[in-house]
């Protein structure tokens, strides 16, 4: 099986890393010079792809609107396989369905990442333990979605979660994108020009993520508007309970709102799938 990777960032090239580990031989594109250099020089990758038309499976590590421009305007192997790795699902697959490929499509996201980038980042560790998504419509090859759930195994993942694209970006809106969201706006305080020697544990949680790529995560959030506005208005009606209480010098009610969100999130840890989101443990 011959294999390429299309973007090699900390997440393109841990999979060029985690799949040359499990033994295949993998090609690298990227849009720029530096990054592919550097994956050949330190072995990242095998060779640097010349053309699409030579490869089973092409992996697009790249943000959405150039996912988009790259599936539109490179020629594939008939039959390969093509799955991009974006952080929203439905633009993609959405695009990718509007006219007839010779392809078979199947949208990937693996639950793993650091705060850093660029491909010197990239660890074929990464994903060891970690969950994959992978997003299916009625358009989906079933034979090369089992393929992908085979090369997530080869990768290190542990859990596989199966779902529509939609389903994807509704919970991504949660799980993710609010996370980094709410990061970014905690470090705006004041006090973080001043807190050296005041943080712990819940500070370094907080923090982690703030100092991401804005331009890549802006595009993310932007392609899932609607599902992020909705997530961070319901968290803004949660913090005004909060604060209410508190301007209040309400004890009984601050109890309960806090109350309220530990049984919340005891109760989220007994995992329960909905009927539409299937798991399946890889290893």
């Amino acid at each position: 099986m011959k294999i390429c990777v299309a973007g090699l960032g900390i997440i393109g090239g841990s999979v060029c890393l985690a799949l040359k580990r499990a033994g295949y031989r993998v090609a690298g594109w990227n849009r720029s010079k530096q990054p592919l250099d550097y994956a050949l020089k330190n072995g990242v990758i095998d060779e640097a792809a010349q053309s699409f038309t030579d490869y089973d499976v092409v992996y697009v590590a790249l943000p959405p609107k150039a996912t988009v421009e790259f599936i539109n305007n490179n020629a594939f192997k008939d039959g390969a396989i093509v799955s991009d790795i974006c952080g929203v699902k439905e633009p993609i697959e959405k695009a990718v369905y509007k006219q007839k490929r010779n392809f078979r499509y199947v949208g990937c996201h693996p639950m793993a990442g650091k705060e850093v980038s660029g491909v010197q980042n990239a660890s074929a560790t990464l994903f060891d333990g970690a969950n994959i998504i992978l997003t299916r419509c009625d358009k989906t090859d079933a034979a090369a979605f089992e393929e992908m759930c085979t090369l997530a195994e080869d990768m290190g993942f542990k859990y596989l979660i199966e779902c529509s694209a939609g389903t994807h970006d509704e919970k991504i809106a949660y799980t993710s994108q609010l996370a980094h969201v709410v990061s970014n706006a905690y470090v705006k305080d004041g006090e973080i020009e001043s807190c050296i020697g005041f943080t712990g544990g819940s500070f370094q949680d907080m923090t982690r993520i703030a100092g991401v790529d804005e331009n890549v995560w802006a595009s993310l959030y932007l392609e899932n508007a609607n599902n992020l506005s909705e997530k961070i208005g319901s968290l803004i009606s949660s913090l005004t309970e909060i604060k209410q209480a508190l301007d209040e010098g309400n004890a009984e009610k601050l109890t309960a709102v806090l109350k309220d969100g530990r049984q919340r999130f005891e109760s989220g840890k007994n995992f329960q799938p909905r009927p539409d989101i299937f798991v399946r443990k890889l290893k």
